[in-house]
């Protein structure tokens, strides 16, 4: 594993082929969120795995609206004013959770810094809807870091998700530059309240590479996650989504994805999904129940 990341402006790597969004259930998975005016993270944020997800009828629901409070440099969701709050799209989560005939759903939602207390209630009533018409169902939560008032995060673990994701996204030394708005040692003590707060609910979190971070940033951020009580890592490639956005700095090979892992296994997370196509919701069940056996 290189100690330096050097400025890669080359084509994709062949390992970052795609296939084409396109097929049945992908059609039907589409069609069901339009019919449901739901909105999907695989669709706003132009997730590489969208196909692979809607071919197998999985989503990872996007609530709150589709507009952005912040301007972080990485993402493809819309920035802007965001409108009033949709009060029937719990129950709509839900029953388009039931029609897919899912076991476990992840919902995640866009940074709503205009509401009082960040949206942490929509969470709340989407994880209170899909457990009153899919009982049995698992949902993850992925939330955003309510600009580090406790009381929001407390609303959401009091309706029991059964794995709470917050994305910490990159090392500490880029968080001016790619997360604007964000903090890193506010997102690390989110993690921690999680474990003190509801330690049986497991912690996830996530780290993309290639923004230009060297191995001993990226292992120092795996050690700060897993002191602070995160228990599954996700790491994937950063991909660009457009010129506007911060530029990829280099592409990792599928074999230092791998020893990324061996690294974070070895600091002792339960669970570690590590590819150049991996994103934070990717197979998630299965993250899931590997960890939990």
């Amino acid at each position: 594993m290189p100690q330096k990341i050097e400025k890669n402006s080359l084509r994709k790597p062949n390992w970052f082929k795609i296939k084409a969004p396109l097929g049945t259930s992908y059609r039907e998975v589409r069609s069901l969120m339009e019919s449901y005016g739901l909105h999907t993270v695989c669709q706003e944020a132009n997730c590489p795995n969208r196909a692979e997800c809607y071919g197998a009828k999985t989503a990872t629901f996007l609530i709150l609206g589709d507009i952005c409070t912040r301007g972080c440099t990485f993402c493809n969701v819309k920035r802007g004013k965001p409108q009033g709050l949709d009060q029937n799209e719990p129950e709509r989560v839900a029953q388009a959770a039931k029609k897919l005939g899912l076991k476990y759903v992840v919902v995640t939602s866009v940074t709503r810094d205009d509401l009082p207390d960040g949206g942490a209630s929509g969470f709340a009533d989407t994880i209170h809807a899909i457990r009153e018409i899919n009982p049995g169902c698992k949902v993850e939560v992925l939330i955003p870091d309510f600009r580090g008032h406790y009381d929001a995060l407390k609303t959401v673990l009091d309706a029991r998700p059964d794995v709470l994701n917050h994305n910490i996204e990159t090392i500490e030394r880029l968080y001016r530059e790619v997360r604007k708005g964000a903090n890193y040692r506010r997102s690390l003590e989110l993690i921690e309240r999680v474990k003190s707060y509801a330690p049986e609910i497991p912690a996830k979190s996530g780290l993309m590479v290639g923004l230009g971070e060297s191995v001993d940033e990226i292992r120092q951020a795996f050690e700060d996650l897993h002191e602070s009580g995160c228990r599954l890592l996700t790491i994937g490639q950063y991909l660009a989504p457009s010129e506007k956005h911060h530029p990829v700095i280099a592409y990792y090979t599928p074999e230092e994805f791998d020893e990324l892992k061996k690294i974070a296994l070895d600091i002792g997370f339960d669970g570690v999904v590590s590819g150049p196509l991996i994103r934070s919701s990717y197979q998630a069940s299965k993250m899931y129940d590997d960890a939990d056996e």
